[in-house]
């Protein structure tokens, strides 16, 4: 039997559901549980983080690959796999701000301003933030012209959010570089989309 393209909207849907929320579901059953190791907030926090990060490469993916398959429902999860991103993303941020400053709010702004690789992985979490308010559809009509550059800040924001995950390692750099590199290869593949952005606000500051 040949499924519809709706059909197969909703299995590839209802598939990422299961790939990108189950395992949330599960480190926060094993936290709980006691059975994240002898740190457990240092793993959930790991775990949310390089979570957000994997899932803005899957997102990164999706476009160049669609047609390339020519497996046309896979263009229309795009919005799916970037909020389960800020999902991740947020995760991330409420781990570290409700177990590791329990939820002292000065504290948090102290460490905003103190600590670049805070800096930095909050600003790339705004940025998403604003991506995932102005995802639905009619959001983007009502925001016209202006919807395409502001989402074009995703570009920016996944070697923002690899800074910020160097800069949260005590050592090592191989495991941030393996994502650097994959998210060059990635942007390369929009060099000509990416090339026609740069032009444009060149040509929009003259």
């Amino acid at each position: 039997m040949k499924l519809k393209t709706k059909d197969k909207i909703i299995l590839l849907k209802t598939a990422l559901h299961c790939i990108l929320f189950l395992p949330a579901v599960f480190v926060f059953y094993l936290a709980i549980q006691d059975q994240l190791g002898a740190d457990p907030v240092q793993e959930l926090t790991h775990f949310t983080g390089l979570s957000a990060l994997k899932v803005l490469l899957l997102g990164l993916i999706i476009s160049p690959l669609a047609p390339k398959v020519k497996f046309i429902p896979l263009m229309q999860v795009r919005r799916l796999v970037g909020l389960y991103a800020f999902f991740y993303a947020s995760l991330h941020l409420l781990s570290f701000f409700i177990f590791d400053l329990q939820l002292d709010w000065p504290l948090l702004f102290s460490e905003i301003v103190k600590r670049p690789y805070i800096t930095v992985g909050m600003f790339a979490w705004l940025v998403l933030l604003l991506l995932s308010i102005s995802s639905p559809m009619f959001i983007r009509r009502k925001l016209g012209k202006r919807w395409q550059p502001l989402h074009n800040l995703i570009y920016v924001t996944v070697p923002i959010v690899i800074l910020h995950f160097y800069w949260s390692l005590k050592s090592g750099w191989i495991e941030p570089a393996i994502y650097l590199i994959i998210t060059i290869a990635l942007l390369s593949v929009r060099r000509h989309k990416l090339k026609r952005i740069l032009l444009r606000k060149r040509a929009f500051n003259l």
